[in-house]
């Protein structure tokens, strides 16, 4: 039985009520723990406001390929598509995509601010699952900020125009490429596309580019965008030939082997700022997953 304290709350003289003893003990633990949960939870606060201050120096742009492309396991496809050159993605690529975004989105600690995609379907799909799976996290396993992700689509990150890329049996008769701009990105969600934005590139990519060229155009299109948004978070998806060059052009002296479906390359430079207006931004470090590559040998000088 429990013991009760000599303590009544009366009214009009007529005791009302008791407390036990065991009841008092048990409040004033209850008490002594919500306070070291405040104390912790304030510490754990701290630690993170610290953890963004540092992670805010920082801008990080990924660049990522699209996911595994229908042709490539129906080879039946091309010859009934009114648009074989333009496939859309295996039902294996969208699971990867949306599994590559959910691990983006969990793992990275730090917001994604936009998207840029290319135009053909295979990547608007990635890029659409890619958004699916940020927007499906729990806010405590994502610090995308869901309702300011803005995504715009970039003529830049097109796949390389010419017929080692895309064959000519499958490519128009025409030779025009055409892309209805507004159907693809009816496939966001509604407010997600910016059309404040100004692409890069005003239009695809003229039939016959030489890959030296189209590398030019890839690099071009990372720098200029990083450059564009220097304290905003990207990613950029694309293609197989993007990614090559952009791992190779930001990790030195080495050669690609192998790139997987939604392989992405991870570039991270320290951007400092004064009254809001950047004064300087660092050189880039490179994280990359699902590239295959070797370290190309230093040369030697020949002794004289």
């Amino acid at each position: 039985m429990d013991q009760f304290l000599a303590v009544f709350f009366c009214e009009n003289n007529v005791p009302t009520t008791r407390v036990s003893l065991k009841t008092l003990m048990q409040s004033k633990s209850k008490v002594k723990t919500q306070k070291e949960k405040q104390k912790k939870n304030q510490n754990l606060t701290s630690h993170m406001l610290l953890a963004n201050l540092t992670m805010d120096r920082y801008q990080h742009v990924y660049v990522m390929r699209h996911g595994h492309r229908l042709d490539n396991f129906d080879p039946d496809w091309a010859a009934k598509a009114a648009r074989p050159w333009d496939p859309p993605l295996f039902k294996d690529g969208m699971v990867r995509a949306f599994q590559t975004g959910q691990r983006i989105g969990s793992q990275t600690g730090f917001p994604i601010h936009r998207i840029f995609v290319s135009p053909f379907l295979r990547c608007i799909q990635t890029a659409s699952q890619v958004v699916a799976a940020l927007s499906s996290l729990p806010n405590a396993m994502s610090s995308i900020d869901k309702t300011k992700l803005k995504v715009a689509i970039e003529y830049g990150l097109c796949e390389m125009m010419n017929s080692v890329a895309i064959w000519p049996e499958v490519s128009p008769i025409d030779g025009k490429f055409d892309f209805n701009i507004s159907d693809l990105e009816a496939m966001f969600p509604e407010g997600m596309v910016d059309h404040n934005v100004d692409p890069i590139y005003k239009e695809i990519p003229q039939w016959g580019e030489s890959k030296e060229k189209c590398r030019e155009r890839y690099v071009k299109v990372v720098k200029t965008l990083a450059d564009k948004y220097p304290t905003e978070n990207l990613l950029l998806i694309t293609h197989g030939e993007g990614l090559v060059t952009t791992f190779s052009n930001f990790y030195k002296d080495t050669t690609v082997l192998e790139v997987d479906y939604c392989a992405y390359v991870q570039l991270r430079r320290e951007v400092s700022s004064k009254d809001g207006s950047v004064v300087e931004a660092g050189e880039y470090e490179v994280a990359q997953s699902g590239i295959r590559f070797s370290q190309d040998p230093v040369p030697i000088p020949t002794p004289i």
